[in-house]
């Protein structure tokens, strides 16, 4: 029964906002009063749940939503987007474009969490695709499923250090296989998928620049020879990366005991967290992409403020579709999708990836999804002589199939390339799609040798 009121649910958010046009955000609120109630929570419950569910998901992210909007701002108003842009394009070429944003991408990946990239690399792919005169979702669609891939297979990332730690999985080998599969899966789901969607959607292939977020991309002409250098364009631009890269070795260091715990890796550690990180950034941005220029600071704050007010909707659907997320966890939806699979004889390997995939659909949260499934197959792991390291995989697989309404990333996107519901599934949730399918497929293909 509940997996039906969450089905009854999605399809009662998408008439709200196809048929009566109400706006998303008001409509995720009232679709997870309505299946609060439908799922039996207490009425006293109800708005807590709600409450819970805006500040745990705004809570993580507001910051680095607008910390790395304005720092993304800040480099575009001052012509560095547009320099990486004309560089990347002279030393890659029109033909291999999409390849210099898939490898800067995964790169970034590796160091960021899934929203952090978005922010940092959306701004940048936009004056990529203004000045090579290609469709946003050309360069789009490769850079989202390389941080996904990243996201879902990859330490030092939640999701896979985690539960590589709850099924006792050595996360060098998590690493090295994730690698593996996560190569084919880029290439799938980024520049071939590309060319699908081009087929299947083209409405929100070929809108034009202007119509898709255009606030993230300064439309201010600065001559060539006025922009700030490549080199310190993109420094300022990859320095929360550096930094983040930079706590994430030292913490690998710790974990093998090579470095001890002192005030010196402490700070590195403080320094290394995304809001810290990128609070260093924006201000140096301030710097380099201002002050150093000779940009009167006024004019500088002006940029921040334009880069604020340009997310604040996108915020509160972001934190709406985490509301939804909530109601359906404290309505027990986890626990039906458990009850289902009680006493099942499947591989571990599929149980998993199928376990992951329907609480991924059911609840929205990737994470949440990998968390809970772990919990649930490890007492099918024993007595087996299945990888852990595979099992991180395909549960990390399964965990990102199928993103839709329940799920942030689907708002993010939709938002960022300013697309219509039914365009955000043509593209976001199918591209999520094949990322989860190939996933499964490289873990039992490499079950078959490891």
């Amino acid at each position: 029964m509940p997996l039906l009121i969450v089905a009854l649910g999605i399809i009662f958010l998408l008439v709200l906002i196809t048929k009566f046009k109400l706006n998303t955000f008001i409509s995720l609120i009232i679709t997870a009063f309505a299946v609060g109630l439908a799922l039996g929570i207490p009425l006293e419950k109800i708005v807590e749940s709600i409450e819970g569910g805006m500040g745990a998901t705004l809570g993580s992210i507001a910051l680095i939503f607008g910390l790395g909007a304005i720092l993304g701002k800040l480099v575009a108003d001052a012509g560095g987007a547009r320099q990486i842009a004309v560089t990347l394009i002279d030393r890659f070429g029109q033909k291999y474009i999409q390849w210099a944003v898939v490898i800067s991408s995964f790169i970034i990946g590796i160091a960021l969490f899934f929203e952090v990239g978005l922010v940092l690399l959306v701004p940048i792919v936009f004056q990529i695709a203004k000045e090579s005169k290609v469709p946003v979702l050309y360069l789009g669609i490769p850079m989202a499923a390389a941080l996904s891939v990243t996201h879902g297979f990859l330490p030092p990332h939640p999701g896979p250090t985690v539960i590589a730690q709850q099924y006792d999985a050595n996360i060098g080998m998590v690493l090295l296989y994730g690698t593996v599969i996560a190569i084919p899966a880029v290439i799938l789901a980024g520049p071939l998928f590309a060319r699908l969607v081009k087929k299947i959607s083209p409405d929100s292939f070929h809108k034009s620049e202007a119509e898709q977020a255009d606030s993230l991309v300064s439309t201010k002409e600065t001559h060539p020879e006025k922009l700030p250098g490549f080199g310190i364009s993109v420094f300022t631009s990859l320095l929360p990366v550096i930094l983040m890269a930079i706590a994430t070795l030292v913490e690998l260091l710790q974990d093998l005991g090579v470095a001890g715990d002192n005030l010196f890796f402490d700070a590195i550690h403080l320094i290394g967290e995304p809001t810290t990180a990128l609070l260093i950034s924006v201000l140096l941005a301030v710097y380099t992409m201002g002050i150093k220029r000779n940009i009167p600071i006024k004019q500088v704050m002006q940029s921040a403020e334009e880069a604020v007010r340009a997310i604040g909707m996108m915020l509160l659907i972001i934190g709406g579709g985490g509301v939804l997320k909530q109601v359906l966890i404290d309505g027990g939806v986890g626990d039906s999708v458990s009850a289902l699979f009680a006493g099942s004889h499947m591989s571990p390997l599929l149980l998993a990836w199928l376990i992951a995939a329907i609480l991924r659909i059911a609840l929205g949260s990737a994470t949440v999804s990998a968390l809970t499934t772990a919990g649930l197959v490890i007492p099918l792991m024993q007595g087996t002589d299945v990888d852990p390291a595979l099992m991180v995989l395909a549960t990390g697989a399964g965990s990102l199939i199928a993103s839709h309404v329940n799920d942030a990333g689907f708002w993010m996107f939709k938002e960022f390339f300013n697309l219509n519901i039914k365009e955000t599934f043509a593209t976001w949730t199918l591209l999520e799609t094949v990322i989860s399918v190939t996933g499964l497929a490289g873990v039992l293909i490499l079950n078959l040798f490891v």
